[in-house]
């Protein structure tokens, strides 16, 4: 049959345009690996989803099955520095699973341990040989009941048997011995000199019932560590309702987001592991501050604010860690994320992406970094559909990509 001219360019056209679909889907290259701990539903068991960040653009596709954490109610993910293994904290029976990460990106469960208490917040060392599990014992008839920081030691990523260090402000003053404390956060250093763990004290601060101490509500513990062995921590005051904290790359400053306060505080380390409170502290924040995270390089700082639905920014003065809130502050559209995000993590490879966990919103949200202002703009496609209620979020680099790291 002969086509008419006509027909042969709607042919033409058409073969064009799928040949150019299929180089466009073709060109599109995974430059990280998202896992994402939800629920299959509300009541519904824990999973972990993987997602693929496209190198480009930033936009995220799901890339296989979502993987059963065996327990419910997910709060919590770690991801090792050599990105082979990733860990996730439940609460339902108050486990820590181990899963292994294949170079393809798919979840292989591979061990676990159940936690005295109910774990919250997890940190791995930069060596990879301990996993840090801060896990709080309510029970007020026991005398064990309290805020416990966990180690446990790694073998090939397997996990051991953890030993613990109870956290108390009677060395502050000892009438606080007995106050009921709530933990939040744990953070490393990078030379696996300290461990930093957030914490507010309920006794001081329950806006739902009444107080019981004149203690200060907020607090980090800095609790100096030594060829793997945990010393005495040191208290230091850190606002109302700390609820994340992390450490930068150059080991010399900490900062803890404030929820109550809409504050983020810094502080500087000298000795190791010693935190001295920076000037001109604190520095504002969103809505309702809920998490943190600092960008490979040490340049930037980005907190997710829970109320606002907004992913703060900051730059970082390399020589004195003060923030300065120049890039993507809380009202613009720009850094808008869906509802209520609870934790941000920026992308291992490039460090030109941010991501963030939004619970009420079942969903990600994706933003494109400048690398040298630290400005958000959102990523195509975003916000990406979820389970229900997501959690916690942890991202490792695909294939021989490098990771970046501190230049300063």
């Amino acid at each position: 049959m002969k086509l008419s001219k006509l027909s042969q360019l709607i042919l033409v056209s058409f073969l064009g345009l799928s040949v150019a679909a299929l180089l466009t889907a073709c060109s599109r290259v995974t430059i990280d690996f998202v896992y994402v701990a939800d629920s299959t539903a509300k009541g519904g068991s824990g999973q972990i989803e993987s997602f693929a960040m496209d190198q480009s653009s930033g936009a995220l596709r799901t890339i296989t099955s979502a993987v059963a954490i065996g327990d419910s109610t997910p709060v919590a993910m770690a991801i090792t520095s050599d990105y082979y293994h990733l860990y996730a904290a439940t609460q339902g029976t108050n486990k820590i699973t181990h899963f292994t990460i294949a170079s393809s990106g798919s979840l292989t469960k591979a061990d676990s341990v159940t936690v005295s208490g109910v774990p919250v917040s997890m940190a791995i060392s930069e060596d990879n040989k301990y996993l840090y599990v801060v896990s709080s014992i309510s029970s007020s008839s026991t005398a064990s009941a309290g805020v416990y920081l966990w180690q446990y030691p790694l073998s090939s990523g397997t996990i051991g048997t953890g030993t613990s260090t109870k956290l108390t402000l009677s060395t502050k003053n000892s009438s606080y011995g007995t106050d009921t404390l709530v933990p939040t956060g744990v953070a490393t250093l990078v030379s696996n000199t300290a461990v930093f763990v957030t914490f507010y004290d309920k006794s001081a601060y329950n806006p739902t019932g009444t107080t019981t101490s004149s203690a200060n509500p907020g607090w980090i513990a800095s609790i100096p560590v030594s060829s793997g062995t945990l010393g005495t921590p040191a208290y230091y005051e850190a606002g109302v309702m700390p609820t994340a904290v992390v450490a930068d790359p150059t080991y010399r400053f900490v900062y803890v987001t404030d929820f109550v306060n809409n504050q983020l505080i810094g502080y500087t380390i000298t000795s190791g592991y010693v935190l001295n409170s920076m000037l001109d502290n604190p520095f504002t924040a969103g809505s309702e501050p809920t998490a943190i995270t600092i960008d490979p390089r040490g340049k930037f700082i980005y907190v997710a604010n829970y109320e606002d639905n907004s992913v703060s920014g900051y730059t970082i003065d390399s020589s004195t860690g003060i923030p300065t809130l120049s890039v993507s502050s809380s009202g613009s559209s720009a850094n808008a994320t869906d509802s209520e995000p609870v934790a941000v993590a920026v992308d291992p490879a490039l460090g030109r992406f941010v991501v963030t966990d939004n619970k009420l919103g079942n969903s990600l949200s994706g933003f494109k970094m400048d690398s040298t202002s630290g400005a958000l703009e959102q990523s195509q496609g975003t916000p990406y559909v979820t389970g229900y209620q997501p959690t916690a979020i942890a991202l490792a680099p695909h294939g021989n990509h490098s990771t970046q790291t501190v230049t300063q």
